[in-house]
């Protein structure tokens, strides 16, 4: 069953800046380009920039190349924001340390199953296991200018726009585990009445509302 949480307050759950940037990466996840467009231009102006390109960066592990580089050239004119000239957290020099902040990002977000994801992925193949460590949890996840609790809302965000529901399964639980109340997540859906089939939110509150109910038995968790 849903969460017994009231419209009004599941949205008042969410600050105005949260509530962007969860609408933004659902917008570039699962919105066509007019849409994608509207969104951006909602964000333009109302949110520190900053946290903005965070939000598009770490939506190529989630929406691909070529839905995150269009949302990063509809940003940059939308906004008049230039990019930095460099990042040096982006350097392939920093492997390394991506490996260690990844294994204790991804930890914290799967919590108790962190082990069983380790195992189901290296299974898929193991290079998934790696990228998913180093380049997932390490290079995008770990980047220290959008907390882990806001950027974990955002994915949750962009696995219900573009409907990956095993993945939606696994980052409500990581939500929870980094910090997010029931309400924030459910807010989280809430506020993507307009990108997201209704039918389908209904089925992703229901789900948050199992996850929720059943946080004492890990196992539960779809860990890939």
């Amino acid at each position: 069953m849903p969460l017994a949480v009231g419209r009004g307050s599941m949205n008042s759950s969410l600050d105005n800046v949260t509530r962007a940037l969860a609408r933004l990466a659902a917008a570039i996840a699962g919105a066509d380009e007019a849409t994608t467009r509207r969104v951006i231009d909602e964000t333009a102006g109302s949110v520190d920039p900053t946290l903005v390109d965070e939000v598009i960066l770490q939506s190529y592990l989630f929406a691909g190349f070529p839905r995150t580089l269009n949302a990063a050239r509809m940003w940059r004119a939308a906004s008049g924001v230039r990019a930095p000239l460099e990042d040096d957290s982006a350097s392939a020099g920093n492997i390394k340390e991506w490996q260690r902040m990844g294994e204790e990002t991804c930890a914290t977000v799967y919590g108790s199953s962190y082990e069983m994801l380790r195992r189901n992925v290296r299974e898929l193949h193991p290079a998934l296991d790696a990228w998913m460590i180093t380049d997932g949890y390490g290079k995008v996840l770990s980047r220290s200018s959008l907390d882990l609790k806001r950027r974990e809302l955002c994915v949750v965000a962009a696995c219900a726009a573009a409907g990956q529901q095993r993945q939606l399964h696994s980052h409500l639980h990581g939500a929870l585990n980094c910090g997010a109340s029931p309400e924030e997540v459910s807010a989280t859906l809430e506020v993507l009445t307009d990108l997201v089939d209704s039918k389908d939110i209904r089925q992703y509150q229901a789900l948050l509302g199992r996850v929720v109910a059943g946080r004492s038995t890990p196992s539960s968790l779809e860990s890939i």
